[in-house]
């Protein structure tokens, strides 16, 4: 009797451990970031307001490879111009894989306000 309820114990924590690390996969996982635009992280691209290329990159390698199991690890990510502050536009992004070959990253804008812009990437 005490070993069916250890065997039932253990498996019950076990179950625990992996729904939590799921949970914590996919909420580190994300490839969307909502973004202030302030003094400090806005330009303008066409005579528009745009979240500086320099953010989208930093921001864009810190996520793009948060966990050793998720994506691929890259380094100096560059974007060619701010990502302008309008729902569907985009840019490509580029980034070095640790093979030194360069990686594509397109990047979306899902939703912007005067004082905010949503994006995502694609890994």
């Amino acid at each position: 009797m005490h070993r069916n309820k250890f065997l039932i114990g253990v498996v019950g924590g076990a179950t625990t451990v992996v729904a939590l690390g799921a949970v914590g996969t996919h909420l580190l996982s994300g490839t969307e970031s909502t973004t202030g635009l302030d003094k400090y992280d806005t330009v303008t691209v066409g005579g528009q307001k745009a979240l500086a290329g320099n953010i989208v990159a930093a921001r864009t390698q810190s996520k793009y490879h948060p966990l050793p199991w998720i994506g691929d690890k890259v380094t100096n990510v560059t974007c060619p111009t701010g990502l302008t502050a309008v729902a569907g536009a985009t840019i490509t992004c580029t980034g070095k894989k640790s093979d030194s070959k360069t990686v594509a990253i397109p990047i979306t804008v899902v939703k912007a306000t005067p004082s905010s812009i949503t994006w995502k990437f694609e890994r």
